[in-house]
C-alpha cells in the first residue's frame, strides 16, 4: 500500500483491508473487547468499550489482532501493557479521521493506564467470531451477557 490515508473513513477501511490480508486465516469478530481485571480481589472485568454484533470498528480488530498474532476465532487472550501500548500507538494515526468516533482508543487508553498504574491489574482481549461459538472464557461469558437479547450459556 503506497500511500495510507488515515483522514477519511474510505481511508480507514482501506487500511483495515490492507493489515487484514496479511493475518492468515482472518475472518473479522463479530464482537470484541479488551477487559481490565478489577482493582479489588473480584474476579469481575471492566470492558471500557464493546464493540458488539453488527458494529462497525474493524480497524480496531485487525490491529489487536496483529499485535497478538490472532487470526479473529473466538477466544479469550492474555495482553500484556506493551501489546496494548503498541496497539494504542498502532490506532492513533486514525484520530485524524475525525467523521468517526475513536471509542476502542479512548478505553484501551484508560485500560492501559489503569495497567501501568498498578501491575496487580490484568489485561485481556476476548474475540467472538460467531455468537454460536462456544463460550471461550468467564471474560468472553461476561462479555457476551452484554449483548442484547443473547444470553450465553457457560
Amino acid at each position: 500500500m503506497s500511500e495510507l490515508d488515515w483522514s477519511t473513513p474510505d481511508g480507514l477501511a482501506a487500511i483495515t483491508d490492507h493489515l487484514a490480508a496479511r493475518i492468515e486465516g482472518w475472518r473479522p469478530p463479530v464482537a470484541y473487547a479488551v477487559g481490565l481485571s478489577s482493582a479489588s480481589s473480584s474476579a469481575e472485568l471492566d470492558f471500557g468499550h464493546i464493540n458488539t454484533p453488527g458494529g462497525r470498528h474493524g480497524l480496531p480488530a485487525v490491529i489487536l489482532a496483529t499485535v497478538l498474532g490472532h487470526d479473529g476465532s473466538t477466544a479469550t487472550l492474555e495482553l500484556t501493557t506493551s501489546q496494548l501500548a503498541a496497539a494504542v500507538e498502532s490506532l492513533e494515526p486514525a484520530q485524524a479521521c475525525t467523521e468517526l468516533d475513536h471509542p476502542n482508543l479512548a478505553a484501551w487508553r484508560v485500560a492501559l493506564a489503569e495497567a501501568q498504574s498498578n501491575p496487580a491489574r490484568t489485561l485481556v482481549a476476548v474475540f467472538v467470531a460467531d455468537l454460536d461459538d462456544p463460550v471461550s472464557s468467564e471474560a468472553d461469558g461476561a462479555m457476551r451477557a452484554t449483548f442484547e437479547g443473547h444470553a450465553p450459556s457457560l
